[in-house]
């Protein structure tokens, strides 16, 4: 089943108003359009596989989708492989979820599971690629089984074969975040300069048989590609160098080794590989309540001061109207990161200050209380300082995630092949 959740309101009373929404349409990244769209054509017509987690919620709506735009472009059926088996809804309860949660306790007394979904492998993208997919669509998998898979299929790999297998792994890791390993997440002009960030390029990773390496990207991008910028995506979410799990392998770069052949040209050696875990990760979803958001700008002669009024108006109010709710308070480009929740400023901003913008945010499980926020934010209009402009207001639906540890017995990855010929 695929849901959304929208927030339709607030009843007479407290009770904050849910509905799910099922659409059997929905649930798939809502840019597939925009990803496969412009370059389905040329794929179709070179050959050129295409593998993708943006099936998200929906891999089989999603592969409807494409279908359609091929339709719609006037080109052939593609032969797409569906990726499903990550859904553990209904598999364990939330009581067994709860069991099996790690760091923490967001599963304990939750009586409904919205989602959730494992991490799977890249055994069923290879099968998919084996049976001729044009398109490979996939759920829940990890980063790096949409490299690895590809690189099973097309070398014939073993399962067993475990220091391919880590090759491949972080071949993926090293791919996973695009052109972070281009420069992107990586510029901080003066200390580490990036050329041509306006027109960065994406990775590409020439691996061979062996599972040698090397990284750069297409010639007359922006960016770069050296030694600096590969260690530090190698070593990006790393939390044990000797022992990186993935579902296809337990992934050990202690000895890899990171050597700079050509301008843009990166040879990565030197991956290790172990059996693959017992367990598997999922991420469980749960009903987060709601989250509301309200901004106002406060400008000119005297702005900082007027903004330092608007926020002790608010504190005032809602420490009598609702002093059960934490909110946060920032004033955007002076105190907007580094601030806590106690609804005022952790410390002043310059009195200066040409331009204020402040932002007011509280969470709560029921949209009346976060409400009571907003509303005052918006009378500050005619009940506030001179000069409050440019309120905006949102409140949104939230979804709370946990991780968990699961069997690998509960994992059943299934390919189901669509289109011309399957």
């Amino acid at each position: 089943m695929r849901c959304r959740a929208e927030a339709l309101g607030v009843s007479s009373g407290d009770q904050n108003l849910k509905l799910s929404v099922c659409d059997p349409d929905r649930g798939f990244n809502p840019a597939l359009d925009r990803f496969v769209g412009p370059v389905l054509a040329r794929c179709l017509r070179e050959k050129i596989r295409i593998v993708g987690n943006f099936g998200a919620a929906n891999p089989a709506a999603a592969a409807a989708r494409i279908r359609g735009m091929a339709r719609e472009q006037g080109l052939r059926e593609p032969i797409i492989a569906i990726v499903e088996g990550d859904d553990l809804t209904g598999l364990l309860s939330a009581d067994e979820l709860a069991r099996r949660e790690t760091g923490g306790s967001i599963l304990r007394g939750a009586t409904k599971i919205i989602a959730a979904n494992l991490y799977l492998g890249a055994e069923p993208i290879a099968r998919a690629l084996d049976q001729g997919a044009d398109i490979v669509v996939t759920g829940r998998v990890a980063d790096s089984a949409l490299a690895l898979g590809p690189l099973i299929h097309a070398f014939g790999w073993k399962y067993e074969d475990w220091d391919r297998l880590a090759a491949g792994t972080l071949a993926g890791h090293l791919l996973e975040c695009g052109s972070q390993i281009t420069g992107g997440y990586f510029a901080d002009p003066s200390f580490k300069d990036v050329p041509g960030m306006a027109d960065l390029g994406y990775p590409l990773a020439e691996i061979d048989a062996d599972g040698g390496m090397v990284i750069t990207k297409p010639a007359g991008t922006g960016g770069r590609v050296d030694r600096f910028t590969v260690i530090e995506q190698l070593l990006y979410e790393i939390h044990d160098p000797s022992a990186y799990l993935a579902p296809d392998v337990v992934l050990d770069v202690t000895d890899v080794m990171v050597e700079q052949l050509a301008p843009d040209r990166v040879r990565v050696t030197g991956a290790r590989g172990n059996p693959a875990p017992e367990t598997l990760k999922a991420t469980v979803c749960v009903d987060g309540g709601f989250l509301g958001e309200a901004e106002i700008s406060y400008a000119g002669r005297n702005a900082a001061a007027r903004a330092r009024l608007a926020a002790e108006i608010i504190d005032t109010r809602m420490r009598k109207r609702a002093p059960h709710l934490a909110f946060r308070l920032d004033a955007i480009g002076v105190v907007s990161v580094l601030g806590e929740n106690g609804g005022t400023l952790s410390r002043p901003w310059a009195s200066d200050a040409p331009d204020v913008r402040l932002r007011f945010a509280a969470q709560s499980a029921r949209a009346a209380d976060v409400e009571l926020l907003l509303d005052e934010v918006e009378a500050l209009y005619c009940a506030g300082p001179a000069g409050g402009s440019g309120v905006r207001r949102r409140l949104t639906p939230r979804l709370t995630s946990a991780s968990c540890v699961i069997e690998r017995k509960f994992a059943t990855p299934r390919v189901t092949m669509v289109g011309d010929s399957a």
